[in-house]
């Protein structure tokens, strides 16, 4: 196989330049424009762009013994990958879902849903779980958070609570729901690339999350205040069916591919059924949401066939006999491979770009340690979630001081749940806890 050939000369940290001039071009060129005053900056240079200026690199700049056309074999076999294929499926299905689900009247019925039953006295932590609760079942925390953020700032307005407070709530709990979907992108992408079963994932990320939940909600009941929600809270609750479907069936073990097919066709019979929507209007609502993940796929396709030339150069084995110098067991090992997530997802503030690049070489580590696959998806996923919380320009925050008017601060001020999250991932890795699974890791 071409992903195990090497270099006859092997550059070491040399070969991570490509990768290095993509993380500089895209962050340089956005941060530069955000200070020029620029009206989103961060898409003057699209990272796929970016990307492929790296790639470019790789081809040209190493090896030149090596004919270019064998370099573009060595991508192509590698971004063409089962795996790569695989999270291609699966994310155009879940794309299909979330939007036909949507159009069908789903995502709103699901808001209302959680809403109607919040009792006045637990607003604020209310607003949280329900956030949680939707992310969790339509599989995207910028999705949530768009449509629970100007929800949450109305309640909190018209109950007289405060606003930031609630922002940050929306905020936690899409990302807790997000990093706990079987359909999020973030959730895809790290099972596909550490060899992780989703369900196994899932149950990894819950036990970790769940105590860090409960932490937040607790603390958001004593700070949160008392209000009241006012509005047309009204849904039927047959529009809700196929994402308890999806949730459910996900939890079960069912093929997460027949899961997502399932579950669309639902959306259709229901929708088509109830007269909210019409056939090929349902039809055209699949395809917008199968387009809407192209990108992601693009990006997924584009960074696995560049870290397949890092790794023929030999950057990854580097990385990897870097870290195993330092890492003195499975414990610095977890740290290692948890912080190159969270840097990653800071750096480029996209947490699914972040879970690709650091898989590969999380997936090296863990061979190396006996680390079971579902834990290391959960702490890729965890980490990549929680640097995105706390950043000033992520979607979370930017919609918060548009919808809510409160500055980045105000909303930190209330942002509980990253922080007590990685406090108990970090005493799950100290402790050694799951460490007694190491016999399920990936040993190929």
């Amino acid at each position: 196989m071409s992903k195990e050939l090497r270099s006859q000369k092997q550059y070491g940290a040399l070969a991570l330049l490509p990768l290095v001039i993509f993380l500089v071009l895209y962050i340089g060129v956005g941060l530069v424009f955000t200070i020029l005053g620029t009206k989103d900056a961060f898409q003057l240079l699209p990272r796929h762009v970016a990307i492929f200026i790296a790639i470019v690199i790789a081809w040209t700049c190493y090896d030149r013994q090596t004919p270019i056309t064998q370099k573009v074999k060595i991508f192509t076999e590698n971004a063409g990958s089962s795996g790569i294929a695989e999270l291609g499926l699966i994310l155009l299905l879940a794309g299909g879902f979330a939007s036909a689900a949507s159009a069908m009247g789903g995502q709103d019925a699901m808001v209302n849903l959680g809403l109607s039953i919040i009792p006045p006295s637990l607003l604020i932590p209310g607003i949280f779980v329900m956030s949680a609760f939707v992310a969790t079942s339509i599989g995207t925390s910028t999705g949530t958070q768009a449509a629970f953020i100007p929800i949450g700032v109305a309640v909190a307005q018209a109950a007289d609570l405060n606003v930031a407070a609630a922002a940050a709530a929306v905020i936690a709990g899409a990302y807790f729901g997000d990093n706990l979907s079987i359909i999020s992108d973030t959730t895809i992408a790290a099972t596909t690339g550490v060899g992780a079963k989703m369900k196994d994932k899932f149950k990894a990320n819950f036990l970790i999350a769940l105590p860090a939940a409960i932490i937040t909600f607790i603390i958001y009941a004593i700070v949160g205040g008392t209000g009241h929600i006012k509005g047309d809270l009204s849904f039927n609750f047959i529009d809700v069916i196929p994402y308890l479907f999806v949730l459910v069936a996900a939890i079960a073990g069912m093929n997460v591919m027949l899961v997502l097919i399932s579950g669309t066709v639902l959306t259709g019979v229901i929708g088509v059924a109830r007269g909210n929507i019409g056939v090929f209007e349902w039809i055209s609502k699949i395809g917008e949401g199968m387009e809407s993940t192209f990108s992601i796929f693009l990006i997924a396709f584009l960074i696995s066939g560049l870290v397949a030339l890092i790794r023929y150069y030999g950057g990854i084995d580097w990385i990897v006999e870097t870290m195993k110098k330092r890492a003195k067991g499975p414990k610095s090992a977890e740290y290692a491979m948890s912080f190159l997530s969270g840097l990653l997802s800071a750096a480029l503030v996209h947490n699914v770009v972040a879970i690709i690049i650091s898989a590969p070489i999380a997936k090296e580590i863990g061979q190396m340690y006996k680390i079971a696959p579902k834990r290391m998806a959960s702490l890729l996923d965890i980490f990549a979630a929680s640097a995105l919380m706390v950043l000033p320009h992520d979607s979370g925050m930017l919609m918060a001081e548009q919808f809510g008017h409160v500055s980045y601060f105000e909303v930190l001020k209330f942002s509980y749940y990253p922080l007590i999250l990685i406090l108990c991932t970090i005493i799950s890795i100290h402790l050694g806890m799951f460490r007694k699974e190491k016999k399920h890791a990936i040993d190929e």
